[in-house]
C-alpha cells in the first residue's frame, strides 16, 4: 500500500482522526512519518495495528491491556498459551462487569416499581436514593 494520509487512515480503519493522533500520544500507535510538507503519512502497517487497536477496543479491552498485548506481539516474545491466559482474564472481568450491571438493573426495576409516576412531589424513587 501506498502512504495514505490520517484521513484515510481514519476511514479505511473506522476510527476518527482524533482517536488516532490520541493513540499515537498514549505511544501504543507509533508515531508516524512526515511528508515533505509536515503532514503525517501512514503505511500498511499502520492499518494493521491500527485494526488490531481498534477491534480490542471493541472488546473492551483497556490501553493497557492493548499495551501489553502489543509489546508482546512488537517483540514476537509470545506463545498463543500466553494471549489465552490474557484474554481469559479479560473475559472473566467482563462477566463481573454483566453481573455488577445485572445488581445494578434490579434495583433500578425494584426503585421503579415503587413508583406512581404521578404529578405529585412526592417520589419514591427520589426517597430511595436518600436512605
Amino acid at each position: 500500500m501506498n502512504a495514505i494520509p490520517i484521513g484515510k487512515l481514519s476511514i479505511a480503519t473506522d476510527v476518527n482522526i482524533e482517536t488516532i493522533r490520541y493513540y499515537e500520544r498514549e505511544g501504543i500507535l507509533p508515531l508516524p512519518k512526515r511528508s515533505g510538507n509536515g503532514r503525517r503519512i501512514y503505511f500498511e502497517e499502520d492499518v494493521r495495528r491500527l485494526n488490531f487497536i481498534h477491534k480490542c477496543r471493541g472488546l473492551g479491552f483497556s490501553l493497557k491491556e492493548i499495551r501489553d498485548l502489543l509489546s508482546l506481539v512488537d517483540t514476537g516474545d509470545f506463545t498463543c498459551g500466553e494471549i489465552y491466559t490474557l484474554t481469559i482474564e479479560h473475559e472473566r472481568q467482563i462477566a463481573e462487569k454483566i453481573e455488577h450491571l445485572r445488581r445494578m438493573q434490579k434495583v433500578l426495576l425494584e426503585m421503579t416499581a415503587h413508583c406512581s409516576k404521578g404529578k405529585v412531589p412526592d417520589c419514591p424513587i427520589i426517597d430511595s436514593l436518600y436512605e
